[in-house]
């Protein structure tokens, strides 16, 4: 299978090109350039382990890695999650189910890929011999993630950036405590959506990503979005049968790419009857669907720092199928977008999409109605799925994250601290990061002074 950029001017790659890329040389997101059917394979995959799923799914789009191999790599990638299950889905309701993505390493949903495109980076150094700098910008969840996938690994260094004072404290102790000499997380004085732009502005450098062979974690990165595609299919197999024929996803999200993955899936042939987009107060996502008008607005922190974005990644993947694959107009809406921080979409239909979103004052009584209701503690961004759940289908809530990495919010609203060894285990490690204005310069100066090549 090849792969093919949002923008339709690079050269259309193997997957292994793909991942390794990242980010497309014109600027775009890689996509693959034809969508299989899975339909016909659900009935086989029925009752497959997590793993043995995933493996099904990705060797249709990792079609040059030798399946004995890529077997391996995907069933490593699973033995560091604390539930055989890998994503438990428990029954809340009627009709109404969450599916738990907090049982990896970092105890956040961000792990089901990262593990994974660790493990594939690790695979394709070993072929190459080569070395690289992989580079991301995270909000919360997916530096820790990226770093624990990365951890320790030969011929790879990885640099993180994320918001000075934006995440939570055991967020940032996830990414700052390892110990690991290839690990360099990075404080920006910003936003998320200033490192997100650093890190874009760099991939965009061609001399300066070849010269260091950057590399990409966030997801903007194929493997990331296909990866998760999975748990949305193994959600959909463990449902009763009864109650397959309208599923309602709802989704929390900030930069796209979790429901992205779920609406991937549906496109290549999981039966689906919507997605439910959850939002914080920073809602950009909620205006576009409600409005049909994509328009930057102001930062505000909130409770679900992870969703404190104003600029999502993947929106452009959307985009591309939305237009219909029409890569001019893919440009032009980014472009006018980069220029304006608008774009009014002219009788916008959001399709089997909607959107909810959440004050900070609705995600903390939320917390306390779905533990009094259901029984369950839940995460702050978790939290922002039970606003106007849809009335229709069968509704799968994604739990994005263990609520005890956030653990003031929830003794605040509950009244008790949610316990987690993995995490009490850091409160003693020293925290070592570099902080930095949000300036590109400073930032490719420091890759130049601590990277690999």
């Amino acid at each position: 299978m090849e792969y093919t950029s949002t923008r339709g001017q690079s050269k259309k790659l193997s997957f292994s090109e793909a991942v390794a890329e990242g980010l497309a040389p014109d600027g775009g997101l890689y996509v693959p350039d034809s969508l299989p059917d899975i339909s016909g394979s659900l009935a086989s995959w029925e009752g497959l382990p997590y793993a043995d799923l995933c493996f099904e799914f990705m060797k249709i789009f990792a079609d040059d890695i030798p399946e004995d191999d890529l077997r391996g790599i995907v069933r490593a990638s699973y033995l560091k999650f604390d539930d055989g299950r890998i994503a438990p889905l428990s029954k809340l309701d009627d009709s109404l189910y969450m599916l738990e993505l907090y049982h990896g390493p970092t105890l956040a949903f961000k792990d089901f890929a990262l593990q994974l495109v660790g493990n594939l980076y690790e695979y394709f150094l070993s072929l190459s011999g080569g070395k690289i700098n992989v580079l991301g910008a995270t909000s919360g969840d997916t530096g820790s993630a990226a770093i624990s996938g990365l951890l320790g690994k030969k011929n790879v260094n990885i640099f993180i950036l994320y918001p000075e004072g934006g995440i939570s404290p055991i967020q940032e102790r996830q990414m700052t405590c390892t110990g690991a000499s290839n690990v360099h997380p990075i404080a920006i004085r910003g936003t998320f959506d200033d490192a997100q732009a650093i890190v874009k502005q760099l991939f965009g450098d061609l001399k300066f990503k070849a010269e260091w062979n950057l590399s990409a974690v966030n997801s903007i990165n194929l493997a990331r979005i296909l990866a998760q595609c999975v748990y949305y299919i193994y959600a959909w197999l463990n449902l009763p049968k009864g109650e397959r024929a309208d599923v309602r996803f709802v989704v929390p999200t900030g930069n796209f790419g979790n429901v992205f993955a779920g609406r991937l899936a549906g496109m290549a042939g999981l039966p689906v009857g919507g997605f439910r987009i959850a939002t914080n107060r920073n809602d950009i996502l909620w205006r576009l669907f409600n409005s049909g008008i994509y328009e930057l607005s102001k930062v505000s922190p909130s409770y679900a720092p992870s969703m404190d974005i104003q600029v999502a990644s993947n929106f452009e993947r959307f985009l591309y199928y939305f237009l219909n694959r029409d890569t001019a107009g893919v440009r032009e809406v980014m472009e006018a977008f980069k220029r304006d921080g608008k774009w009014v979409f002219k009788n916008f239909d959001p399709g089997i999409f909607s959107a909810s979103r959440m004050s900070d004052g609705e995600i903390a009584e939320a917390i306390c109605e779905v533990n009094k209701k259901y029984g369950v503690v839940v995460d702050p961004h978790t939290a922002c799925a039970f606003k106007e759940l849809p009335k229709e289908g069968t509704k799968v809530v994604l739990s994005t994250a263990n609520a005890a990495k956030f653990p003031r919010l929830i003794e605040k609203t509950l009244g008790f601290t949610p316990r987690s060894p993995s995490l009490e285990a850091l409160m003693d490690r020293e925290i070592v990061k570099e902080t930095f204005d949000a300036d590109a310069g400073k930032i490719r100066s420091y890759i130049e002074e601590k990277g690999i090549r």
